[in-house]
């Protein structure tokens, strides 16, 4: 029997909302680009879209529960826990339809058990799940499926008492859920945001000569650790898994490292003992990343444009793979690009707010397009029509439109 107060599934409004969304984020040039093999040429510009970018199928159903759950509720209080997804634009239309982000405005404290409560697509601690059900809301549960498996994995770890080796950013919102996860199924967890913090950990494994004390290891990493954690006691047993939008090929790395480790200080014979590991990475941002890839080793990019938000993990990852291949900037709007001569990005490694000058060259040019995750195809068509405007070329993303191609 289901439980009236907890919703997973969305409430049957697919048809009453298709319009808003596809008003909301739908683009006609987006299309057009699918359409051509993924290249238009107007006039002396040419851009190139990667095969996989935007929305994925979590992001999808987390914006559609969110939609049908204020068309379903439409007088009831609406709370969000967190943003439902790293994008400016999907947020502040939530934010536009009465949608309420707990935070500094409002607080646990303002739910009450008339109100609805949507978890968002990263997930929620078991702390705030727990209070938020405490409450006797109705709660609206979008937590993406890939997240949800990596939770399974952790209380697999759990089953064999090992230790939880997070691959992510101690402070995302996945992440400290998955921690909450190792927590409430009564194990260790550290997290590590590269190969740097995992060798580290490696160190104080293998007992390396010079390796941080096990105090100095717990200073290092004070933000990243369970309470009470010894590192010479919780660094035996180790299952590795990962923030799902983490760069894939970093995790497999870490992963790889942390079990050489092991095996190194426990032998061969021993080491599926001390060691689990599963790749856990979603299969929307490994295909966004070899979309990136392809982009990329298909030559010939002048610029490549990274579009999603400015604390999108997975955007920020193609922006560094980019930057392989084109001068890459990391925009989250057409508002960014602000003329030929002057765009507003993100350094998706130093993460502070840039102004570049002289960025689009002028003559022929070849500009390569992604976006991440939670990027709409509305904000892609935009960001298209922009670049193309400030080189005089005017699409306005209707395609109803005659337009001026070559």
């Amino acid at each position: 029997m289901s439980n009236p107060l907890y919703v997973q599934k969305g409430f049957g409004l697919k048809s009453q909302i298709k319009g808003v969304l596809e008003s909301d984020y739908h683009s006609g040039l987006v299309d057009l680009l699918r359409e051509r093999d993924y290249t238009l040429k107007a006039g002396e510009v040419e851009v190139r879209l990667a095969r996989e970018f935007g929305f994925c199928y979590g992001v999808d159903r987390a914006v559609d529960l969110a939609y049908e759950t204020r068309e379903h509720f439409p007088d009831r209080t609406i709370y969000i826990t967190n943003e439902i997804i790293h994008n400016p634009y999907v947020n502040r239309r939530l934010v536009e339809m009465g949608i309420r982000f707990l935070g500094e405005e409002y607080t646990l404290d303002d739910v009450t058990a008339e109100d609805v409560v949507i978890l968002p697509a990263f997930g929620v601690t078991t702390l705030d799940l727990d209070a938020l059900r405490a409450r006797g809301c109705v709660l609206v549960d979008t937590t993406c499926g890939s997240v949800l498996n990596v939770w399974r994995r952790v209380r697999q770890y759990a089953k064999r008492k090992f230790t939880a080796l997070i691959h992510g950013k101690y402070a995302h919102e996945e992440t400290r859920a998955t921690c909450s996860q190792a927590t409430a199924n009564g194990i260790p967890y550290v997290v590590v945001r590269d190969q740097s913090e995992a060798e580290a950990v490696c160190a104080m494994i293998r007992g390396d000569e010079g390796s941080l004390t096990p105090e100095a290891f717990c200073e290092r990493f004070a933000k990243a650790l369970s309470d009470g954690f010894d590192p010479e006691q919780d660094l035996q047993h180790v299952g590795v898994a990962n923030q799902t939008t983490m760069l894939s090929t970093e995790s497999l790395d870490i992963a790889r490292m942390v079990g050489a480790a092991l095996e190194e200080r426990y032998g061969t014979e021993l080491k599926d003992d001390h060691f689990m590991s599963f790749d856990t990475i979603c299969s929307a941002t490994q295909d966004r990343q070899d979309a990136m890839l392809e982009l990329g080793e298909a030559g010939e990019l002048d610029v490549l444009l990274v579009i999603g938000g400015y604390n999108s993990s997975n955007t920020m990852n193609l922006a560094i793979m980019g930057e392989r291949f084109a001068p890459t900037y990391h925009i989250n709007s057409a508002e960014e690009v602000h003329s030929m001569r002057s765009i507003s990005h993100h350094g998706p490694r130093s993460k502070t707010r840039r102004q570049t000058a002289d960025w689009l060259p002028e003559g022929p040019v070849t500009v390569g397009v992604t976006a991440g995750a939670s990027t709409p195809n509305r904000t892609v068509g935009e960001v298209i029509s922009r670049v193309l405007e400030v080189r005089g070329i005017d699409l306005r993303d209707k395609p109803a439109r005659p337009l001026p191609l070559a």
